[in-house]
């Protein structure tokens, strides 16, 4: 098998990263902020040389191709031209419910962005792609956990856009042999940097369950409101999965180097989780046993475009990218050894992160920031 230069560059759509490659990021910091590439160099540049390998060019949305354009034609680094290898893609909107409000906004930003990065990857000859897409793909599923091979119903626009974006990556692999992609489904990140440094701390109201409910026990919401109360789970609130956003980090790292070390990949997809599911009352009272806080909340009609219950199986990622869990999710799975929470407190215009530090995590991975979706 081929093996991994000693250094590779990768473009990052929509967030930040490392590993033994130079990151270089593009972002229109719709609902994120540069202040997460700054802290990624703070965190780990002593240890990983991530001044140098870290770099925030500009700004850039890939809706234009001449940002996308740019950022291929004339990425330099120390006078050096920058010939990217692979790109991992985050960018896109990512909420159920303001998909079914909002549907072309997101046909918009989500297909023409990965649309538009696609052709100008080609031009450059960058033909290694991992994408970020999500497990709403699945729709409602028959049977739990879904496998990589179930039947893909997406059930909202939202991931109606994720399955479009399959299918594109899955044509351009057909028709050239050069591509290898890689297709990440997983539902929600959760969590935080053992640090305290890089967390979920969104524009706005929150979209996303966990986010929100941070904001409610700092007081700057007053209430959480559960779309729906009444489906066939154990406590009638959806159920999802809920993955630590550091193991999620090390599967897209471990998505890398299976393009990097595999030849003739095609396009191919890998779920990644838990294993289990956990609804949205749960983890409310998860959070308030971590926090010590009680959330207020409402219960709502049901949403429009939720699916009762999904989570995934991931034995597949565990067998071909060697990929599996090494974190806790908020108390919610039994840790090998006794875990600890910490409150992170942020200054007074910013929600304290609230997550679970397990003392057998060691190492820093990727960062992703604000990417697949949330279910309140």
């Amino acid at each position: 098998m081929p093996s991994m230069a000693e250094e590779n560059h990768i473009l990052v759509t929509g967030g930040a990263g490392e590993e033994a490659f130079m990151v270089i990021v593009i972002d229109n910091l719709n609902n994120s902020s540069e202040e997460a590439v700054k802290r990624v160099r703070e965190l780990v540049g002593a240890v990983h040389d991530m001044e140098r390998r870290c770099t925030w060019p500009s700004l850039g949305d890939l809706r234009n191709k001449y940002d996308i354009e740019k950022l291929f034609s004339a990425n330099k680094y120390d006078g050096n031209i920058v010939i990217f290898d692979a790109v991992i893609h985050f960018a896109g909107l990512k909420a159920v419910g303001e998909s079914v409000a909002y549907p072309f906004r997101y046909f918009d930003n989500n297909l023409i962005g990965l649309i538009n990065l696609c052709q100008t990857m080609v031009k450059y000859n960058c033909k290694k792609l991992v994408f970020s897409s999500s497990a709403t793909v699945y729709g409602q599923p028959e049977k739990i956990p879904f496998v990589e091979d179930f039947d893909l119903k997406a059930i909202n626009p939202y991931g109606r856009t994720k399955l479009f974006l399959e299918e594109i990556a899955r044509n351009i692999a057909n028709i050239d042999a050069e591509w290898g992609t890689i297709l990440l489904r997983y539902f929600n990140p959760v969590a935080a940097h053992e640090s305290g440094r890089l967390g979920e701390d969104p524009k706005g109201i929150p979209n996303n369950l966990m986010p929100y409910i941070q904001q409610v026990a700092v007081g700057r919401l007053p209430k959480l409101n559960i779309y729906g109360h009444d489906y066939s789970t154990k406590d009638g609130t959806v159920i999802r999965d809920y993955i630590h956003v550091m193991d999620l980090a090390d599967g897209h790292v471990a998505a890398l180097r299976k393009l990097f070390t595999t030849k003739n990949i095609g396009c191919t997809a890998y779920n990644l989780g838990t294993v289990r599911g956990a609804s949205v009352l749960e983890m409310v009272a998860a959070f308030e046993k971590a926090s010590g806080k009680k959330i207020p909340v409402k219960l709502c009609l049901r949403r429009p475009g939720d699916a009762t219950a999904v989570f995934a199986s991931t034995l597949k990622a565990e067998k071909e990218l060697g990929w599996k869990l090494s974190n806790s999710v908020l108390f919610l799975s039994t840790p090998r050894k006794k875990v600890r929470a910490k409150k992170i407190t942020l200054p007074a215009n910013r929600a304290p992160i609230n997550r679970v530090i397990s003392p057998i995590r060691v190492g820093i991975s990727v960062k992703s920031q604000g990417r697949p979706t949330m279910q309140l």
